[in-house]
């Protein structure tokens, strides 16, 4: 049995040999505590027909807990410094693969159809860099790769407007936006105490299952997504107030959106976070002649 990567001591040795400082523009933080990592593994249900696909693997932590239960692992660092920690410390296993790259710039669905074709099962497994969690993502969802979910550790504050509620104060465009894909759950907390540097924020992890099929089928999703995120551009605000200085020439065609709100059978004077992604799809479809056409 290998020696875990995820120890306090084992990490201290491989950060001395290498003589590794963390990059705080880069959201650095590497756990140590192997337990956490083997739930989050758990959570992703892996087998032997599974692709992991990683990002930021650091000195290897999650890595190699991936390694031993997927049948391949394709993992996306930015950070040029770590290669050679990575291929020393995963050197035992030959189901990863290293992508030198930034995730937000890589053709995903490349690395994946060029290799990995005969897998049939892909999960994204990571501990996300916290700075740019939202547009890692989104991008792995809009991109329409065929993930079965993501199983993904965050800050908790954003896991927690991931998974909320209607009528709740975390709920917002966010939520909605990746509820319209996939199931979202908190399925785990994770102190700061487990991180090697510590984070100022805690954590949680957050597993995310793609819906058969989405909650409500809108004529334009790119619009869905700028009719809920105009609904929220002022929490405080009614949502004809939002839509009205959102929307494209919005004052001038205030008839228009009252109409659209009277069609959904939705209060001008209601607020976004009251809304359920349905309703606001069914107000994205009637907006969308106005706005769009």
């Amino acid at each position: 049995m290998h020696k875990d990567i995820a120890t306090p001591v084992r990490t201290q040795e491989i950060l001395k040999k290498y003589g590794f400082s963390f990059k705080k523009s880069l959201g650095q933080n590497f756990l140590i505590d192997p337990n956490i990592l083997r739930n989050i593994v758990s959570y992703a249900d892996l087998t032997e027909d599974s692709v992991a696909i990683e990002v930021g693997p650091g000195i290897g932590a999650l890595t190699e807990h991936l390694a031993r239960s997927a049948g391949q692992v394709v993992s996306f660092e930015i950070d040029q410094r770590l290669l050679p920690v990575l291929e020393d410390t995963l050197s035992s296993y030959d189901n990863v693969k290293i992508v030198h790259s930034d995730i937000l710039k890589a053709d995903v669905a490349k690395e994946l159809n060029e290799e990995f074709a005969k897998f049939k099962d892909i999960m994204v497994v990571a501990n996300l860099p916290y700075y740019v969690t939202t547009p890692i993502l989104l991008k792995l969802l809009m991109e329409k790769l065929p993930i079965r979910g993501m199983v993904v550790m965050m800050q908790k504050e954003v896991a927690d407007r991931i998974s909320a509620r209607p009528g709740t104060k975390a709920y917002g465009s966010l939520s909605i936006a990746i509820q319209y894909y996939m199931k979202a759950e908190v399925v785990m907390t994770v102190p700061k105490t487990v991180f090697m540097p510590q984070p100022n924020v805690d954590s949680a992890v957050i597993r995310l299952t793609r819906h058969a099929e989405p909650p409500v089928h809108v004529i334009d999703e790119e619009f869905l997504f700028e009719v809920s995120r105009g609904s929220f551009a002022q929490r405080r605000k009614t949502i004809l107030n939002n839509l009205q200085s959102q929307l494209p020439d919005g004052k001038a065609k205030k008839e228009q959106i009252l109409a659209a709100l009277a069609t959904c059978s939705i209060d001008p004077t209601r607020r976004g976070e009251t809304l359920s992604i349905i309703e606001f799809g069914q107000l994205a479809d009637a907006l969308y002649p106005t706005f769009r056409q």
